[in-house]
């Protein structure tokens, strides 16, 4: 006799403009995968569909959803997959290496599934801790889980507990040579306890969110590289007010355009992956809400390249004349409205 259970976890938005590596914002973009359990098997068979199918591994030791399922296990007593773990289909709607929040979407399926192979009935602060450990900046993590527009930090931590947060990912997830066996990799690093807290901020229902996503990818660790080691009091302090008026007017109603779409304004990523994105600087200075009633503020979508714009009306204008600044670049993109999304769901 078999039976299954279904995670679904959506995409997010992080930073939002000025809320750098602070908040995030879940999409209804959703991986979800379908859990069979059955007569004992030798290994868990993994398919795959839609975004990135051709390019996922199949292997359970070299997929990051099983690999992070795999570490919730062994840091809680359990060697292996549960022997009747059948098969695991992934279904993905969130395109790779767009700034949609893929792998942190993957991150908490995988825990999720750790969680209920396992039976460990962990706590939402305690899955965020397992995040946290493999994606290390709260807040895609954070807003996959919970859903919603959210705000995160990560806790200061006593020196004992600091370090063992802070092992390298390489500890965490280990690459599983061809010959590992069951004994290889026995004793990962436990997380320490609350390593993140967060926040859910209201959001206002009539506010959807436009991603407008180029057709091509762009690594989170390059977006990274280009970003300054310091920063001037004067930039900081442009982010740090317009985040604290960012997180009250997007609840607001009705919401105002003139205030939101100046709080979304960023002086500390932005300006810097322009050089990455061609055409960035021309959609964050030329679409306005006066020249296109509607929308409230635009921005890109964590690390890019999609560029997110919240709106309340008139999507389609908005998102063509995105699409016809980018294809002056000769890039070409697509469109999608998405709603703001709960967290993340299991379904027995």
């Amino acid at each position: 006799m078999t039976n299954s259970f279904m995670i679904r976890v959506p995409a997010t938005s992080a930073n939002i403009g000025p809320g750098f590596d602070v908040v995030g914002l879940s999409l209804s973009l959703y991986l979800t995968l379908t859990v069979t359990i059955g007569e004992p098997s030798a290994s868990p068979v993994i398919t795959y569909s839609g975004e990135g199918a051709d390019e996922v591994p199949l292997d359970p030791y070299r997929n990051l959803m099983t690999r992070v399922a795999l570490y919730v296990l062994r840091c809680n007593g359990h060697r292996s997959f549960p022997p009747d773990l059948v098969s695991i289909h992934c279904d993905n709607q969130i395109p790779f290496g767009r700034g949609l929040g893929s792998s942190g979407a993957a991150v908490i399926a995988g825990v999720l599934l750790g969680d209920n192979l396992g039976k460990l009935n962990l706590s939402r602060e305690r899955i965020l801790d397992y995040a946290l450990m493999v994606e290390r900046h709260p807040d895609n993590v954070t807003a996959a889980l919970v859903g919603g527009f959210v705000g995160s930090y990560l806790r200061e931590l006593d020196p004992q507990a600091t370090e063992a947060a802070q092992v390298p990912l390489a500890e965490v997830l280990p690459e599983y040579p061809p010959d590992a066996g069951e004994d290889w990799g026995l004793s990962p690093p436990v997380p320490p306890l609350g390593i993140g807290h967060y926040v859910q901020f209201k959001w206002n229902s009539s506010i959807k969110a436009l991603a407008i996503i180029p057709r091509f990818e762009l690594s989170t660790a390059k977006a990274r590289a280009v970003l300054p080691d310091s920063y001037s009091k004067k930039d900081l302090v442009f982010n740090m007010q317009r985040l604290a008026v960012l997180t009250t007017a997007l609840g607001q109603t009705p919401p105002d355009p003139e205030l939101i779409f100046e709080a979304m304004k960023d002086r500390v990523h932005q300006p810097y992956r322009k050089t990455l994105i061609p055409g960035l600087p021309a959609v964050t200075s030329l679409i306005t809400p006066t020249s296109h009633p509607g929308l409230l503020g635009i921005c890109l979508s964590g690390a890019g390249p999609t560029i997110l714009a919240l709106a309340t009306h008139n999507f389609e204008s908005i998102a063509e004349k995105i699409r016809e600044i980018f294809r002056l670049e000769q890039i070409e993109v697509d469109w999608k409205i998405l709603e703001v999304a709960g967290g993340s769901t299991v379904n027995c």
